[in-house]
């Protein structure tokens, strides 16, 4: 007999994620570097093998939704939906309910993916809450404890600003972002490491501490992202981490346009 699951799909600017639910329970997601001339074809053959890995038919998917920030990637993501899974996915933007009040002056300048981690973050705590999402960019997003979205703030991810030192700075090595053990480096790499590293647990924790000032409100603070677990140790600030916040986002905003 086939199941009945719905295909999460969040385009990112560094990576496309497919996330798989049964109900609100997440049995399993991929990714993939977002590459702009992957064609639906492509997609279509790396996806349906990894869900054969797990014993899922094309047929058992029978809903699809997706969170796009690349406009460039979603015809072809579309057309995979379409024509592999025979299904037309929702797509947030789209004239879709997301349960919440945008109380910002352009609310149509929101990312999608701020928008879906705020709706699944709302479900998932209570309260206030401040999200971070360790993306291509770092962003930090307040959410009301009615659950409506009033602002944030947008700084350039980590893997950025290692990528302008090593292309600004001709002497400088590229380096990976890990967690150095002093703040003081003894050479070149372990001081490139620690001033990225370092610099935002700083930024965090500055901006953490300023939204908590001009909310005045008992806050929590959730962060997702790849790299939401590296920096967790390291502050205080950090009070939840779910890498999984964006899958779970659309899971319920598809819910709720059912």
């Amino acid at each position: 007999m086939a199941r009945s699951l719905l295909l999460a799909v969040d385009i990112g600017n560094t990576n496309v994620v497919f996330g798989l639910f049964e109900g609100e329970t997440l049995v399993d997601q991929w990714r993939s570097a977002t590459v702009l001339n992957r064609t639906a074809d492509e997609y279509a053959v790396w996806l349906t093998q990894l869900l054969a890995l797990d014993g899922i038919q094309p047929g058992d998917i029978s809903a699809a939704i997706i969170a796009n920030v690349v406009p460039q990637a979603l015809y072809e993501i579309d057309t995979l939906c379409r024509r592999y899974f025979n299904c037309q996915p929702r797509v947030v933007g789209r004239d879709l309910d997301l349960g919440l009040k945008i109380n910002i002056e352009r609310p149509g300048e929101v990312g999608a993916d701020r928008l879906v981690d705020a709706v699944a973050a709302h479900k998932r705590y209570p309260g206030w809450l401040i999200v971070i999402d360790f993306g291509t960019a770092t962003t930090l997003d307040v959410v009301s404890a009615d659950g409506n979205y009033e602002g944030g703030v947008i700084a350039p991810g980590v893997n950025l600003s290692l990528e302008a030192l090593d292309r600004a700075a001709a002497k400088l090595p590229r380096v990976s972002i890990e967690k150095p053990q002093k703040v003081i480096g003894t050479g070149t790499v372990s001081a490139m490491q620690s001033g990225v590293y370092w610099g935002y647990v700083g930024l965090i924790e500055g901006l953490v501490a300023r939204i908590k000032t001009e909310v005045a409100q008992p806050i929590t603070c959730v962060a997702t992202g790849g790299l939401a677990a590296l920096f967790h140790d390291a502050t205080e600030a950090i009070d939840i981490v779910d890498p999984d916040l964006t899958l779970h986002g659309l899971c319920r905003i598809h819910q709720l346009n059912q």
